[in-house]
C-alpha cells in the first residue's frame, strides 16, 4: 500500500498479540510523507576541483603568432617520404600536383630544392667558368655566382607566386592558396638539379639544349597544374595569365644559361 502514498498502522495490545485483531476495524490508513530516495534532487557533480587550473580551450591552444617558431613550423610538418613523393609526382606527372598536395602545402621540400639548386649553379658556373678560361694564372672562385644564384632562385620562387596569388585573387579565383603556389613552383624548380649538373660542358649548343629541356618540362608542369585555377576567368584573361607565367619562366631559364652557363 505505501507504492499508493498510505501507511498501514496496526493496533496491537501491551503484549505484542495480534490474536483480536480485526482487519477490518483496527487497520487505519493515514497519508503518508514517505518519498523515495530516487525521487529526490540530484546535482550534477562538477567536473573539475577548486584549486585545478582549467585546460587551455582549442582556440587558445591553436594560436600561433607571426614571431613564434611554431607558426613557421606548421609550414615544414611534413616527412621525408612525403617530400620524396611529391619531388616524384614532379617529375612524372600523373596526377594533378594540387590534388598531390592534398590541401596540406609544405615548405620544406621548395626550400631545400631551391637551395640545392643554388649550390649546384654555383658548382657547375664554376667548373664551366675553369674549362673555359686557358691561361697559366691560378684559378680563383667568383662567389658572385653564389650570390647571384641566391637571388635569381630565391627571388624567382618567393616573389613570382605571390605575384600570381595576387592576380588570382584579384579575379575572383580560389583555386590555389598562397602556400599552394609558393609549393608549386618550389618544387618546378626540381629539374634544375640534373640540368645544372650536365650544363657545364664546353659545348655551347648542347647546353642551350639542356637549358630548354628543363624549361620544357617546369613549364608544362606549372602550365598544367595552374590552368584549372586561372580559367575560372574570362577566356582572353586566362590564356594572358598562362602566356606571362610562360614568359617569366623562359626568362628565367635564360637567366640561368647565360649567368651560370655562358
Amino acid at each position: 500500500m505505501a507504492n499508493r502514498g498510505y501507511d498501514v498502522v496496526v493496533d496491537v495490545d501491551a503484549e505484542g498479540d495480534l490474536g483480536h485483531t480485526d482487519l477490518q476495524e483496527d487497520l487505519e490508513f493515514h497519508s503518508s510523507n514517505f518519498s523515495p530516495p530516487n525521487s529526490r534532487s540530484k546535482h550534477a557533480p562538477t567536473t573539475s576541483l577548486p584549486f585545478t587550473n582549467p585546460q587551455p580551450t582549442q582556440s587558445q591552444s591553436s594560436k600561433r603568432f607571426l614571431w613564434s617558431l611554431s607558426f613557421y613550423a606548421q609550414y615544414f610538418d611534413v616527412d621525408t617520404a612525403e617530400v620524396l613523393r611529391r619531388c616524384a609526382a614532379t617529375l612524372y606527372p600523373r596526377t594533378p600536383f594540387l590534388d598531390i598536395l592534398d590541401g596540406n602545402p609544405d615548405l620544406y621540400g621548395p626550400f631545400w630544392i631551391a637551395t640545392t639548386v643554388i649550390f649546384i649553379l654555383f658548382l657547375a658556373g664554376t667548373i664551366s667558368k675553369y674549362l673555359t678560361i686557358h691561361t697559366g694564372h691560378r684559378f680563383q672562385y667568383d662567389f658572385r655566382l653564389l650570390s647571384g644564384a641566391a637571388g635569381l632562385i630565391y627571388g624567382y620562387t618567393g616573389l613570382v607566386p605571390v605575384g600570381l596569388w595576387g592576380v588570382l585573387k584579384w579575379f575572383g579565383s580560389e583555386g590555389a592558396s598562397l602556400l599552394e603556389c609558393w609549393a608549386l613552383y618550389g618544387y618546378a624548380n626540381l629539374i634544375w638539379i640534373p640540368v645544372a649538373l650536365i650544363s657545364w660542358s664546353e659545348v655551347n649548343v648542347l647546353n642551350w639544349v639542356f637549358v630548354a629541356i628543363g624549361f620544357a618540362v617546369s613549364a608544362v608542369f606549372l602550365v598544367r597544374n595552374l590552368w584549372p585555377v586561372v580559367s575560372v576567368a574570362d577566356a582572353k584573361t586566362s590564356r594572358g595569365l598562362v602566356v606571362a607565367v610562360v614568359l617569366l619562366h623562359a626568362g628565367l631559364a635564360i637567366a640561368i644559361k647565360i649567368l651560370f652557363f655562358a
